[in-house]
This record gives C-alpha cells, structure tokens and sequence, in this order.
C-alpha cells in the first residue's frame, strides 16, 4: 500500500523528523484542505524548522477550523501557542491579540474549567515578571501551579514551575531559584512534553544561568539542550542557542578560535532563513570576540547588528569605547545600561564594566558604589564566577584609591578563583592588577613576575588590546622617574609601538584608534619631546627604557 503524504506526515511528526513532516503535510494540505488537528501539527512543524510565516498561517487556519466546530479546547490550545510564539519573538502586540482571544473563546463558551486558563495565567504572570513586579507573578504562578495539578497537565505545569523559578530569582532568591529550575529541566527530561515548551524552557534557563554568573550550571544544562537538539537534527530554533552559549564557555576557557567559529556558526543559524530570537546575541558574541583580539571595526559592526536584532551591546560597546579612549562614550554608555537593565537579568553582568569604565574616567566613587552592589550581590548568590568578579573589582578600587596593601590580598584571591574556574583570560587580568599592586608596594620583582605571567596569556590568546596596555604598563614600571617630558600614558603607548616600527594605521587598529588620532598623539610627541623623525623617536624610546 502506498503510504499518502497525510499519513507520512503524522508519522514523521511522531518520529519528531519536523522537516520531513513539514513537507508531507504541506503537500498533503495543497492535494485538500487539513482538518484542523492536522493543521495544528503544521504550524508545529513548520515553526521547528523555521518557518515563522507558515507557521503563523497554519495555526490561524486550524484556529479557526476549531471554532468552526465549536471545539474551544481546541480553539484555546492553538491560540495559545500562537500567541506564545508571536511573544517570544517580539511581537508583542499580535501576541497580546492572540492571548485576548483565548480568553474570549472561552468565556463565550463558558468554559470555566478549561487548562487553558491555567496556560493564561502563565503569560499574565509573565508580563508582570517582565514588568518589573516579581510578587505579583510569584501568586499568580501559585494558581497556575494549582490547575497544573488539577488537570495533571506537564506541559503547564513545567511553564508554571519555570516562571516561579525565575520569578523567585529576580526577587534576590537566588538559590531557591534556581533550584526550582533545575527541578523542571529534570521534569522535561522524564515526562513527555510539547517541544515548544522544552525548547523554551531550555533556553530561559540557561539565560538566566548567564545573568546569575552560574557557570557550572549553565554549562550542565547547555550541553543537555545540545543533546536535545542533536536527536532531531532537522529543528531550527534553540539550536543556535546552543552555539552561542558553547561559545561563551569556548571563550571563558580560553579557545577563543573555537569560540569565534562557534559564534559565526551561530550567526548564520540564527538568520537563516529568517532572524530568530536568539540572534541578537550571537551577534554579540560574535563582537566579544573581535574586541577580545583587537578587530575594532569588526567589533563595532557585530555590536550594531546585535542591536537590530533586539540585543543591547552592553557592556560590550563601554569596553570597546573605553579602549578607543572615547570614555564619555563608554561612561554613558554602560550608565544607560544599568539605568535599563532588566531586573530578572539584573545589573550584575554589567557591574564589573561599570567599575571598570569608572576607574578609567577617575571617578572612584561610582566605582566604589558598583564595586561594593557587586561585592553585596556575590555574597547573596554564592555563585564562583561572580565572586571572582567581585574580588577582582574591590581590589581595583583599592589600587585606585591608593591602597595597594589592602588590595593584594583580594587580587590574589581573584586570581584564584579564575584559576578555579579555568578563566585564563580573566586570571590573567587579575594579575596585572595585582602587579600594579606589587609595584606600588616597591616589589618590582613581584610586578615583573606578575607581568610576565599574564604576558605569556595574552600572547597565547591573541589578546592584542591587552598586551599594548600591558606594555605600556610595564615601561612605565621600568623608569625610575615620572614619564619624561610629561607624556601621557596614552602617548607613552604609541611611542612605544612607534619604537618598534609600526605605521600609524597599525597603531590605530592595535589601540582602537582612528589613524587622526594617533597621528596628533605623534605630533604631540614630537613637539614635547623636540624630535623630527620617527627613527629619532625610537632612539628617544630606548635610551629612555620605553621598548
């Protein structure tokens, strides 16, 4: 018997081949219309392969097939997740729509004992959670929670759990928190559920692992969304999520090749065939990495296309204007940032750049106030990774406020803990910092060892923008008196690298610089220090210890 493209659908759906189903049922609804069920399982599938238009399309037909009928349940349940899928991708407004008109459809068919409801509540307490309003979500998800025991329902039942976990997070319950969304990964991994929610569900919590600076936990459940991802091999959506967060792990432990590869793979998987919701942050991603190795340019078109895609840039964007030496942009910048930030993803992950934008533009008292909200959030959360950050902050701060004594201890406990998490680039970081410290308690020795260590990192990774600071730094530390002839530090750096025979452009792709600009720093030099030529400014650098 040849089997028809109706029945080959429903059995690739069942199988969970959403491509191939989506094709037969596609083909099947072209011979003759589909029942309303089947149109549910298109707009399904076409939603698991990327396919946002005819998803859409797919799912008002079978909403309306199902009114035709007068089936409100399954009127409700299509509605629902269409809704829930216009949301997720920003349209907000349709979303809302389609939201009103589950509701609608089941007043009109006095359906008070209906899951659904139970589903409404869900995106009611979801959008007071968004709203700023955690209390308010945490007792609507209380009811929510209740109908999923009354109807014995696992699919609202782990979108219930999952809000009042994250709902709890973002009220300071971190811990808890969390705890209660482990609980529902779990669930999903031993109960049969919609795609759709498990997908989600995924997705949100490890995001939320992300803003929480929970490592360990995030890279758990990322690699359990990969293997979700890897038995249905034909799914779009969450599987560039997967990349973009393997990437962040590749580039906290140091593989920043591996880590850049991973992210443009997630650019082109999260564009194609159209922008899903993830992308903006892939682009991110893809920005970090150029900024960590010194693409500028680079840098700053991934930051703008993360921004059209509904990503904000920060801190990102500060740190690269901070390194270009514009700090009133990278001050305004990351104050804007933590003016918006969310509060269920918070103003921690933007906290260390604040502190870091802030020493830059000698403004010790905001880095001190976002040093200790640092400090405050790491003891509340527990979490290694930002209590690393938090550490490597105060003892920034005390550098700066000329503490050197006090800060060597947090420094090195900083580095300690970057060591644990195997962070090289963050570990190496915190010893310069630290060798800052040796050198201002007069151990030069212990500043040079430090320097040399995180040196070798650098060198390693590629990180180009560190290594100039690092060797400017370190000449610095090599005179026995103030700059000569009262250069800045800025201008110590270009003499440096002009030592050393660079031409003005690779100076400006080397500091983040417009060749304008290191072009004056040149000028600037040569009118301080008398000199005419740049093989005169080399001479004047090595007598003077600076290459």
């Amino acid at each position: 018997m040849i089997e028809t493209d109706l029945v080959a659908g429903r059995r690739a759906f069942e199988e969970r081949a959403w491509a191939t189903a989506y094709a037969a049922l596609r083909r099947a609804d072209d011979a003759q219309e589909l029942d309303p069920l089947d149109l549910e399982q298109l707009g399904l599938a076409a939603f698991l392969t990327g396919r946002e238009a005819e998803s859409d399309a797919a799912r008002e037909r079978a909403h309306r097939g199902h009114v035709a009928r007068g089936d409100a349940e399954g009127a409700a349940r299509v509605g629902f997740w269409l809704a829930l899928a216009l949301t997720m991708r920003g349209e907000s407004a349709r979303g809302a729509g389609w939201f009103a008109r589950v509701q609608r459809v089941l007043d009109e068919a006095a359906a008070e004992d209906s899951v659904w409801r139970g589903f409404l509540l869900v995106s009611v307490a979801m959008g007071r959670l968004f709203g700023g309003d955690p209390p308010s979500a945490l007792s609507i998800l209380d009811k929510a929670l209740a109908a999923s025991v009354q109807f014995a329902d696992p699919d609202l039942r782990a979108l219930a759990r999952h809000g009042h976990g994250q709902a709890m997070v973002a009220s300071g319950e971190v811990a808890q928190g969390l705890t209660e969304l482990d609980e529902v990964l779990v669930s999903i991994a031993v109960e049969a559920m919609a795609p759709q929610v498990v997908g989600l569900v995924y997705c949100a919590v490890i995001d939320t692992c992300r803003a929480s600076f929970d490592v360990q936990r995030g890279q758990e459940w990322t690699a359990a969304l990969d293997r979700w991802c890897a038995v249905q091999p034909e799914l779009v959506p969450y599987r560039g999520q997967c990349l973009v967060h393997r990437s962040e792990l590749l580039a906290l432990h140091g593989s920043w090749s591996d880590a850049a590869t991973e992210a443009e793979r997630a650019c082109v998987r999260l564009t194609q065939p159209s922008g899903q919701a993830a992308a903006g942050l892939a682009f991110y991603q893809r920005g970090e990495m150029h900024r960590l190795r010194g693409g500028a340019d680079d840098a700053e078109v991934a930051y703008r296309q993360a921004s059209q895609y509904g990503h904000d840039p920060q801190p990102g964007l500060a740190l690269l204007r901070l390194a270009q030496g514009d700090l009133a942009a990278a001050s305004a910048g990351i104050r804007r940032a933590l003016d918006e930030a969310h509060p269920l993803r918070g103003k921690n992950r933007l906290l260390p750049a604040a502190v870091e934008v802030a020493l830059a533009v000698g403004d010790l008292g905001t880095a001190r106030v976002a040093a200790d909200r640092l400090a405050s959030a790491a003891a509340r959360q527990q979490a290694p990774m930002l209590t690393a950050a938090s550490l490597q902050a105060t003892g920034a701060v005390l550098l700066a406020e000329k503490q050197p004594r006090e800060a060597v201890p947090l420094l090195r406990r900083a580095w300690s803990a970057w060591q644990k998490l195997e962070a090289p680039y963050e570990a190496a970081r915190a010893r310069v910092l630290l060798g800052q410290a040796c050198r201002s308690l007069g151990d030069s020795d212990a500043a040079g060892l430090e320097f040399d260590a995180a040196r070798w990192v650098f060198e390693q990774l590629g990180a180009t923008a560190d290594l100039t600071r690092l060797e400017a730094l370190a000449a610095a530390g090599r005179r026995a008196s103030p700059a000569p002839d009262g250069l800045t530090l800025r201008e110590l750096q270009v003499l440096t690298l002009v030592a050393t025979g660079a031409t003005n452009r690779a100076i400006a792709e080397q500091l983040f610089l417009s060749e304008k600009t290191v072009a004056r720093h040149v000028a600037n030099i040569f009118a301080k220090v008398g000199l005419s030529s740049r093989s005169a400014a080399t001479a004047y650098a090595y007598r003077h210890h600076l290459a």
